[in-house]
């Protein structure tokens, strides 16, 4: 049982082995100087099988590092720009409520300021009031006088 197992293990081996290299870019491979070197030499094609077998693990390894650097990177820039963007809304708040405060404060002593120097102007000076309306009459009469000519 045994041999027939192991012949047919072969004609299988065989057959995918003819495939391939009836595959046209593997037999262009096969025909390169570096290929006919390699299979002169079966010590350098050894060598040479083992350092990629080997290689491949530490050009893996840092192929990860640099991915998952660059991955890092990125979301941490996109973290400190909403950072950043956060404490400029925060701080541009701050200051829009500060100049609403500051504009009704200066409204508002303006507006007192207004009220008691009108005030005191009335209480000492009331005369001051009757030539204002006088003049204002004046001015609405020749406003009514212009309008109907």
């Amino acid at each position: 049982m045994q041999p027939s197992s192991s012949n047919e293990m072969w004609e299988g081996w065989s057959t995918m082995s003819n495939q391939v290299y009836s595959n046209p870019k593997v037999n262009l491979l096969m025909k390169s100087r570096v290929v006919q070197y390699l299979n002169g030499h079966p010590v350098v094609a050894l060598a040479v099988m083992l350092f990629c077998a080997m290689a491949a693990v530490p050009v893996g390894l840092f192929v990860l590092f640099a991915l998952v650097t660059v991955i890092l990177s990125a979301v941490s820039f996109l973290f400190f720009e909403g950072f950043l963007l956060f404490v400029g809304v925060v701080s541009l708040t701050c200051v829009l409520m500060g100049v609403a405060f500051f504009s009704v404060v200066a409204s508002s002593v303006v507006a007192v300021f207004y009220v008691a120097i009108s005030s005191v102007l009335n209480y000492y000076y009331p005369h001051l009031k009757k030539i204002e309306t006088e003049l204002y009459k004046d001015s609405g009469d020749e406003m009514t006088h212009n309008s109907t000519q």
